[in-house]
Formats: structure tokens, C-alpha cells, sequence
């Protein structure tokens, strides 16, 4: 068992701009003034020199291109729809925005199979968008795969209940919180837990000051302390510079790196990157328009594959 993964997934967009549906309550997300065909030519860019700058240290990159129709302008953020997992299981989540849904492919699947990892079955609980409840993935839920535990911030993309079923059905202990961020002066819930933290093998990056509830707050901390975690605690504005949206990933010959955007990395202190600096070695790309549009950043990009080889 590892929290670490050497392969991910990434897709290309195609048709890549502010997505209204999602706006509502991803208080990341700006317009900008630019022709649509103007901002996804830019993110295309980001994201090819992003994937560039993964495969160069040794990652393992499968990208697979985004279709025209339909309309999928948040296709760039996978984990959201998909996880894997070391028994082969491949998970599909329920999504807010109806436009997201249709970035659930099971052409997708194949890729994966055909790059020799085995898909043993498919745990799907998309079903739940009929009933207006949601579960956005790796967005949603940030799991600690070794020590069984699953960190969820409540929000109207993640579900109270529909969490505690997924982590009975993959035997996760469950840690439930509420985070909040400042919008125009008042507190309002983080659309996705990956925005304010990140757990790596031995550290945990996490934003605390959003956690307005103490007990919520003391828990957590004592979660990831009991299981070793060295905690590397960012404020709220170094996570509206995305701070919090990493992923730890690791190379094939095992070298570890914490990627994330050229924001996040410019917000971080001397001694939070001496921190992260003992566990991985920090690797960072300019991820600014599909910041600014997307209202996600460098972990949303990234949907990890756990699945056993063939």
C-alpha cells in the first residue's frame, strides 16, 4: 500500500473557459476578458508545459484529448469524476454541474487498460445526482491510503452521508469538517477539500484557519499527528493562491515531488518550503488561466492511478 503514485491522468481541453454552472459556489473562479477560443488556447499551453515539466522528472503522464461535443469546458479537472485504487477498483462520482457530468467516459477506461493497468471492477455512485446529492471525487475527499482515513470539508459537492458510505464500502475512518473561506466579508464553505489540503506520505499541508469550528479543528490535527504526519499549516490567502491544491507524486526510479502551480509555490515561506523540502522536491508550472477561469489548480489536473499492472 502506498500514498504515492508514479502514473496520472490528465486531459487535454478543448473547449476550456469559466464554467458558469460551477460559479455558483466556487468563489475561485473570475472572468476574465477574452474570447473563449483565446483562453483555451492559453490553458492548452499551460497544460502541455505542465505535462512537460511531470514527464521530465520522471512521472508517468497518460493524457487523453478532450472531445468537442459535448460542451465539457471543465474536462481539465478528472479527479473529480474518477479515483483508483489498488484493488483494482475504478470509482465514478455524482457532480454538481450538470455540464460535469458529461466528462464521465468510459473510452477513458480503456486508455487506462490499454496502458497495461487492470480495471477489476467499477464502483459507481453517480446515481445520487438524482436525488441532488454529490460527491466530487479526489476534490471532495482527500484519502490518506496507508492509514485508512478519508478527510471530507463538507460543502453542497460533498455529501455527509454519501461520504460515510464510501468509506464503508472501501474501509476508510472517516474525518468530517467544515470549511470556510471569506467572500465579501462573509464565511462560506470551500467547494472542495482539495483546495485546503493535501496529505502527502509524512506531511500534511493544510490551511487550519478555514476550519472555524475548534473541535473540527483539534481533531484533525490529532488525526494527522497520530499517524506521523508533519503538519505545514498556510494562511487563507496562501490558499487563494493555491496553496493547499498539491499532489505528491513520485518518479519511476521512486524520486518524490510536490506538484503545484507557480502561485502556490510563490506564496510559500522560506520555512514552509524548507518543510515540504525533507519529504519531496517541489515542482511547479504556471497554471494562471486555468486558475483564474477554472477556479482549480495543479492537484485538480491530476487524477492518480493506483490500479495493479497486468
Amino acid at each position: 500500500m502506498s500514498q504515492v503514485t508514479n502514473t496520472i491522468l490528465m486531459v487535454r481541453p478543448i473547449s476550456f473557459r469559466m464554467n458558469e454552472q460551477t460559479a455558483v459556489n466556487n468563489y475561485f473562479q473570475e472572468d476574465i476578458d477574452m474570447m473563449n477560443e483565446a483562453i483555451n488556447a492559453k490553458a492548452q499551453k499551460e497544460f502541455d508545459t505542465f505535462v512537460e515539466k511531470i514527464r521530465a522528472a520522471g512521472i508517468q503522464v497518460i493524457t487523453v484529448q478532450d472531445t468537442l461535443k459535448p460542451d465539457t469546458p471543465d474536462s481539465i479537472f478528472p479527479n473529480n469524476w474518477i479515483s483508483t485504487h489498488e484493488d483494482g477498483t475504478v470509482t465514478l462520482y455524482p457532480m454538481f454541474a450538470e455540464n460535469r457530468r458529461n466528462e464521465r467516459r468510459e473510452d477513458i477506461l480503456d486508455v487506462l487498460e490499454a496502458n497495461n493497468f487492470c480495471v477489476e471492477n467499477v464502483m459507481d455512485y453517480t446515481s445520487a445526482e438524482e436525488e441532488g446529492i454529490f460527491l466530487e471525487g479526489t476534490g471532495s475527499i482527500i484519502l490518506d491510503r496507508v492509514h485508512r482515513k478519508a478527510y471530507c470539508a463538507l460543502s453542497p459537492r460533498a455529501d455527509e452521508d454519501l461520504f460515510i458510505e464510501f468509506c464503508e464500502d472501501f474501509e476508510y475512518f472517516p474525518v468530517i469538517f467544515t470549511a470556510n473561506q471569506d467572500v465579501d466579508g462573509v464565511r462560506k464553505p470551500i467547494y472542495h477539500t482539495n483546495v485546503m489540503m493535501c496529505v502527502g506520505d509524512n506531511f500534511a499541508v493544510v490551511c487550519l484557519d478555514t476550519i472555524d469550528d475548534k473541535k473540527e479543528r483539534k481533531n484533525l490535527v490529532d488525526h494527522l499527528k497520530k499517524d506521523g504526519k508533519e503538519i505545514i499549516v498556510i494562511s487563507e490567502t496562501q490558499m487563494s493562491n493555491f496553496a493547499g491544491n498539491m499532489l505528491q507524486a513520485q518518479s519511476e526510479t521512486g524520486e518524490k515531488y510536490l506538484i503545484m502551480s507557480k502561485s502556490a509555490h510563490e506564496s510559500l515561506h522560506s520555512n514552509q518550503i524548507k518543510s515540504i523540502e525533507k519529504y519531496a522536491t517541489i515542482l511547479s508550472s504556471n497554471l494562471e488561466t486555468i486558475e483564474t477561469c477554472g477556479g482549480g489548480s495543479a492537484r485538480c489536473m491530476m487524477a492518480e492511478i493506483f490500479l495493479p499492472k497486468k
